[in-house]
């Protein structure tokens, strides 16, 4: 006999919540197979199997939390599982023994069942079949037990005030209340709301805005991304020039590329920026190595990889470990301004937004003209604890420069 046991899945991660058996009792199992589907904070993971046999019990089922280390359900060797076949093939023939049973003596009750049907008038049936009282439950006046109709009329009142009773019960119960469905958080969720939460009860955030013109951005997708997608079977998107602009902004303004531990300031020399990416159970944030390493295609396969990977529910601890800081665009679902949250005990977030064609004042030799330019709103939310205000505003205005002129980032 072999016992399941939830393996030590990464640091930090204790327990996980049972989403789904993926075998059943009696099936043969070899080592490797995937058992058991198991909600974590952060992702989802397939619990193989570490030996080959019969899964002979499951402990703890769909719903349940359990911890490293526990015990979720046990598993036959070789040598039990003939038996257990055994036992199970004379359980089935016992159990169709006891159905063929049960379903003679049923047939036999409904026969004696119809013989002891009470007498009663036509009138007295069909009054009965009106008001639907079953007939077996009136008491008759009659010595010789005939039902007549002045009986079913005295159990159909008996039985009114009940009806009345439920229907008043039923009224005093708030429309509203009637109204509503009930339905769990999922681990996944909890722990969102519980990490934003603990961000904003523990950092010093505050948000800062500006605004950005698309325009020489959307001419070099336009003109580049056939022969983008053609070499590197991939999209050329907004999100590659974002982030080249970060890692830039943060070599001047490193703080913003940092963390608090105590009462120091921990400066990280390196850029993993997390992507936040839409999933089934809410955002999550795979991080992009070494951006600072990377091209715009390779930016842009990985961050479609981790997006596929979030889609499917595939998603690893490894892909959502770490991170130097933050990317969100809302703009993808039609936001148009939003003050995103820092992913602590990261220090700094920036979010994207949707882009709308509005008028703008363009400066030019011969005098100011009004164009309309693509524009998309930027925000920066950032912990005030070390990041100041104007450290915040020129990052950001960083950003913009940067994006509104994209040849600096097209030759880095």
């Amino acid at each position: 006999m072999f016992e399941i046991i939830i393996p030590e899945l990464a640091e930090s991660v204790t327990e996980g919540t049972i989403v789904k058996w993926l075998v059943n009792v009696g099936d043969a199992i070899n080592k490797g197979d995937d058992l058991v589907e198991l909600e974590t904070d952060k992702v989802n993971i397939q619990i193989t199997s570490e030996e080959t046999g019969v899964l002979d019990k499951i402990i703890k089922q769909a719903g349940e939390t359990v911890e490293v280390g526990e015990v979720i359900g046990k598993l036959n060797d070789s040598a039990d599982a003939n038996n257990m076949k055994r036992d199970i093939t004379k359980t089935n023939q016992d159990t169709d023994k006891s159905s063929s049973n049960q379903e003679k003596e049923q047939k036999e009750g409904i026969k004696n069942e119809v013989e002891r049907f009470p007498l009663a008038s036509p009138a007295a049936r069909k009054l009965a079949r009106k008001n639907g009282i079953d007939l077996r439950e009136v008491k008759a006046k009659d010595p010789l037990g005939r039902i007549r109709s002045h009986d079913i009329q005295n159990q159909n009142e008996k039985s009114e005030p009940n009806e009345r009773e439920s229907q008043v019960r039923q009224s005093l119960i708030p429309e509203h209340e009637q109204k509503i469905e009930r339905i769990a958080m999922s681990r996944r969720r909890q722990t969102i709301a519980n990490h934003l939460v603990h961000a904003k009860s523990v950092t010093a955030m505050l948000t800062t805005f500006n605004e950005v013109d698309m325009t020489e951005i959307i001419k070099i997708r336009q003109k580049k991304k056939e022969d983008f997608l053609k070499k590197h079977q991939v999209k050329l998107g907004f999100m590659s020039f974002f982030t080249k602009a970060v890692v830039q902004a943060l070599r001047v303004f490193p703080h913003l590329n940092a963390e608090i531990d105590g009462h120091d300031i921990i400066l990280k020399k390196f850029y993993d920026i997390g992507i936040a990416v839409g999933a089934k159970e809410g955002l999550v944030v795979p991080v992009v190595r070494d951006v600072d390493k990377k091209s715009f295609a390779e930016i842009e396969q990985d961050i479609a990889y981790f997006a596929d990977k979030a889609r499917h529910n595939q998603l690893t601890l490894e892909d959502l470990r770490g991170g130097t800081f933050t990317i969100t665009n809302g703009g993808t679902f039609g936001s148009l301004l939003s003050t995103p949250i820092i992913n602590y005990p990261q220090v700094g977030i920036l979010g994207m937004h949707n882009i709308q064609k509005r008028p703008i004042t363009i400066e030019k030799p011969e005098g100011d003209v009004i164009e309309s330019r693509p524009m998309m709103y930027i925000a920066l939310s950032y912990d005030h604890r070390i990041v100041d205000g104007s450290e915040a505003v020129r990052f950001l205005v960083t950003i913009k420069q940067l994006l509104e002129d994209p040849i600096g980032l097209l030759l880095e």
